[in-house]
Order: C-alpha cells, then sequence, then structure tokens
C-alpha cells in the first residue's frame, strides 16, 4: 500500500504543470460565477466560460488568450449589435439576410486573424440572442461585452495568483525535454553505422523531438511575452533556443550520414572510438539536460572534445593506410560528412554549455522565483 502511494504521489508530481492547470481552470471557474451572480450578470454561463478559455498553462498564455478574446469580443459584439440596430429585420429570411451579413466580414477577417475566430461566434450570439428573450439588440451586445470581460479578468488574476506558472520558468524544462530526446537518437545513430538501425525507434524519436521542439518554440514566444511584461526576469531564450535547434539539425545530417551500416573492415577499426564516441555524448546531453532542468552548473565538455580526438585520430590512421580509398563514392561521402556533422556538434556543444551558464548562473532570487513557478505550475 505505502509503495502504490509513492508511486502515485511520484506520478502526480510528475504532472504538476498539468494539476496546476486543473486547480486553476477550477478557481476561475468558480470565482467567475461567484462574481457573475453578484453582479447580477443576465448569463453567468459566459463569464464561467471565458474564465475557463483564458486560463492556460502559463501566464504568458494567459495574456495572450485574454488579450485574443476581449479584441474579439468587444468587436464581435459591437459590429453584431450595430447591424441588429442599423439594418431592419422581421421575419425568418430578414433574419438570414441579416445573419450573412455579420457573418461573412468577421468569418473572413477570423480566416485572416486567427486570433478574431471569437468575433464571429460573439456577433452571432448578440445577433439572435434578442430574438430568444425580451431585450434589445444593444442590451445583448452590453451584457455580452460585460460577461466576458467579468470571466477574463478573473480567469487573468487567477492565472497570477493561485499556483501561477511562468512559461519562462518552463523553457527549462522543455529544453531539458529536447536534449534527452536527441541523446537517445543519436546514440541510435551511431550505434547503426556498426550493427544497422532500428528505423521503427528511430521514427519514433524523431517524431518526438519535432514535437518538443515545436512546444519548446510555443513556450519561448510566451516567455518572451512575460519578459516583454515585466513578469519575468532573466537571460534572452533567443540563443538557447537556436543552439538547441542547431543541435536537432546536426542530429538530422548525423542521420543523413548513418543510412547504412560501414563495412566489416572499418567496423571493427571503430567499434571502440564510436562507442566512446556515443557514450560520451549521450552523457553530456543528459547531463546538461539536467542541469538545465535542475538550473545546476554545466557539465564539462572536455570528455567530449577528448572522444572526438580520439574518433579523429582513427580516422587519420585508416587514411594513412589506404583503408578509406576502396570505399563507392556514396558511402565516402557519408564518411566525410559524419566527420564534418560531428565536428559542427562539438561546437555547438560548446555553445550550449555557455547558455547553460547564462540560465543557471542567476541571482538565487530570481533563479528560485522562475524554478518555483515551473514546478508550481
Amino acid at each position: 500500500m505505502i509503495s502504490y502511494l509513492k508511486r502515485t504521489a511520484t506520478q502526480l508530481w510528475s504532472r504538476k504543470v498539468e494539476l496546476g492547470l486543473g486547480v486553476r481552470v477550477t478557481a476561475a471557474a468558480f470565482a467567475a460565477l461567484v462574481v457573475a451572480i453578484a453582479l447580477h450578470l443576465r448569463l453567468p454561463l459566459w463569464a464561467v466560460l471565458t474564465a475557463i478559455i483564458v486560463t492556460q498553462m502559463s501566464v504568458g498564455r494567459s495574456l495572450k488568450a485574454t488579450r485574443d478574446y476581449l479584441i474579439g469580443t468587444i468587436g464581435g459584439a459591437l459590429y453584431g449589435g450595430a447591424i441588429a440596430i442599423l439594418i431592419p429585420h422581421s421575419g425568418e429570411s430578414g433574419l438570414l439576410a441579416v445573419l450573412v451579413l455579420a457573418v461573412a466580414p468577421l468569418a473572413f477577417l477570423a480566416a485572416i486573424n486567427p486570433s478574431l475566430n471569437v468575433a464571429t461566434v460573439t456577433a452571432i450570439i448578440v445577433l439572435l440572442l434578442p430574438t430568444m428573450g425580451q431585450m434589445s439588440p444593444l442590451e445583448s451586445a452590453i451584457d455580452r461585452i460585460l460577461e466576458v470581460t467579468v470571466g477574463a479578468i478573473t480567469g487573468m488574476l487567477v492565472s497570477f495568483l493561485v499556483l501561477p506558472s511562468r512559461a519562462y520558468g518552463q523553457i527549462r524544462v522543455n529544453a531539458a525535454r529536447v536534449l534527452n530526446l536527441l541523446a537517445d537518437a543519436l546514440q541510435e545513430l551511431l550505434a547503426g553505422l556498426t550493427r544497422g538501425r532500428d528505423n521503427d525507434a528511430l521514427h519514433a524519436l524523431q517524431d518526438g523531438i519535432g514535437h518538443a521542439i515545436s512546444e519548446l518554440n510555443a513556450i519561448g514566444i510566451e516567455a518572451e511575452r512575460e519578459r516583454s511584461a515585466r513578469l519575468s526576469h532573466g537571460p534572452d531564450t533567443g540563443p538557447l533556443l537556436r543552439t538547441v535547434l542547431r543541435l536537432r539539425h546536426d542530429v538530422v545530417m548525423i542521420g543523413r550520414a548513418t543510412v547504412t551500416p560501414l563495412p566489416i573492415n572499418l567496423q571493427l577499426r571503430l567499434a571502440q572510438p564510436l562507442a566512446r564516441l556515443s557514450d560520451t555524448m549521450n552523457n553530456y546531453l543528459k547531463a546538461s539536460a539536467e542541469a538545465l532542468r535542475l538550473g545546476a552548473p554545466a557539465p564539462a565538455l572536455l570528455p567530449v572534445q577528448t572522444a572526438l580526438e580520439a574518433y579523429a585520430a582513427e580516422i587519420a590512421a585508416m587514411r594513412r593506410e589506404g583503408l578509406t580509398r576502396g570505399l563507392p563514392g556514396d558511402m565516402t561521402e557519408r564518411f566525410f560528412a559524419l566527420g564534418f556533422s560531428l565536428e559542427q556538434m562539438r561546437q555547438n556543444l560548446g555553445d550550449l554549455e555557455r547558455y547553460i551558464r547564462e540560465w543557471t548562473d542567476r541571482p538565487k532570487s530570481s533563479a528560485g522565483n522562475d524554478e518555483g513557478a515551473a514546478g508550481t505550475g
């Protein structure tokens, strides 16, 4: 029983960001309903729904959702109300004509700018709601704006006050996830030179890396939004994210250079240097991921440099002995492309070491705030 509880607690703690979001959404819905009832809003439903929509995974994302929802709602309510008031309509045919006039321009604008999607929905509500109750289009527009404003402000306040999660603090966690995936992919690719490649495993790893990179870039945008609003402090996110992306490109290039195993005579000569290089790079990437995640000092790059030098020395010895002369043209091209890609990766790992140091060598108060935000969110 105790072991089961420990496993459950560990699994829940690994999902602390998602748990925090669940708590915030619940608190936002509850608070929005309380405020809407206290203000005697006609339809508290819209306040609750808005609060849920704008309460996002991070403060930066909540800021954008709140801004987009308020702008879309106000614009849609004003336009829908103006159409309903200025264009007389009676009967079903008149209502259909006015509906087309209200929806078509806003749908076109939403196609150009997806952040305005809610404007179309709001215009429809403002236009059709008066046909279902005793209110005018103007009252419908005013009510809609008030309800959404209450929900948006409530959701935004909850995002700030209840287990706040900063996108800036999530950068390190998500970058660490990408580095771990790159380490696994690199080890699999280099092992393929001597035993063949497990393409199914590689495809799964590459898909995971692509998804993780997309999430990291999205969080980077949110983190910069927080920085511009002075909600988070620390180094620019751009250099770290660009370095992680360059490492991803290095792994892609290494993948292209390791499509087929080496000839058996080269495998025998390079098995030990390649295994050492693979283990060293794998360990370095995972140690870098752990340093980023925990805010610890960056690992030393010297073991990677030593392993690369040993690999390069073995390649030079093989060339002097003429072992590479009989290789087919495409094999020769991939063989030397691998050396170039590994050297490029070493340079990018050096940049990674520098940026990890920037992200971890910060004042304790600032580091603690961001890490606490990431942990509680």
